[in-house]
């Protein structure tokens, strides 16, 4: 039977590791081939805070545990790992829901902001309800690591083959910590950069890797936002293989933190405190 007459397969149904197989119809020079293909999950994510709720967020659901204390730590909700309970994550039919604790000062600090967030994967502000939340200003970090352009280079090489999501479905983000050898420690993925930097925020957090001995790669552009999670825990350098916006290199400049933008294999850009980059 000619490729553009074959009847479409049963779905499988698989899924595997944030990711499920869904029958497409692949079309090249006239012909069509019914298949089946890998996608990204994304469904909604809601973080709720001793009983209320907080944010709906449209995430990739693995590594929920990591994205729950991330986004906990870099929208300044808690302080530290300690002050955050988990209490449960339900499936709903809906999405899943993240029931956690935090100290009772914490969540009435909460109820004061206002902020009842309405996320989306590619805007991280949006439901923000007043100007102060989106200008939050981090402290200054640390001195920190410093490395050379091989060392990024090195590690930016290396970075495609362990993004195994986004190979599987062209779809992800991934953020990722690597040491000053240019080893890459951990890496985080989701359909939402904002929550894959999260997840790397979260599992470096519960298991206290160092933010002064390594520095963070970012699959994406490096957004305000995205400055202003990783400067709030404390990271000092920062390199994305896209562009840098304005807003962001002011706030790393005031924040001492050195920002690169369009990094690739051979060649990056540096736009704050250079003096992290040596050779």
């Amino acid at each position: 039977m000619p490729a553009d007459q074959q009847k479409p397969k049963p779905s499988t149904a698989v899924s595997q590791a944030g990711s499920v197989r869904r029958r497409i119809a692949r079309c090249l020079d006239g012909r069509v081939e019914h298949d089946e293909d890998w996608v990204a999950s994304e469904l909604p994510v809601a973080l709720s805070y001793n009983g209320q709720a907080h944010v709906v967020m449209l995430a990739t659901p693995n590594d929920l545990e990591d994205f729950a204390l991330g986004f906990s730590l870099s929208e300044a909700i808690i302080a530290t790992p300690q002050e955050l309970a988990l209490i449960e994550i339900r499936e709903r039919l809906e999405g899943i829901v993240i029931d956690m604790h935090i100290p009772q000062p914490r969540a009435e600090a909460i109820a004061a902001r206002q902020r009842n967030l309405s996320g989306r994967s590619s805007c991280g502000l949006c439901g923000t309800q007043q100007l102060e939340d989106v200008m939050r200003h981090p402290a200054a970090v640390a001195a920190g690591i410093r490395t050379s352009g091989e060392v990024l280079h090195r590690a930016l090489r290396s970075l495609e083959a362990a993004q195994p999501l986004n190979q599987r479905t062209g779809a992800t983000h991934a953020a990722a910590w690597v040491d000053g050898r240019g080893d890459l420690l951990r890496v985080r993925e989701d359909v939402g950069r904002h929550n894959a930097l999260d997840k790397l925020i979260g599992v470096m957090a519960r298991e206290a890797l160092d933010v002064r001995e390594g520095f963070l790669i970012l699959t994406s552009r490096a957004s305000y936002e995205m400055v202003q999670k990783a400067a709030s825990v404390g990271i000092g350098l920062i390199v994305a293989i896209s562009a840098p916006t304005a807003l962001a290199i002011h706030l790393a400049e005031s924040s001492g933190v050195t920002l690169i933008g369009f990094a690739r294999s051979n060649s990056h850009v540096i736009y704050t405190h250079p003096q992290r980059i040596v050779g």
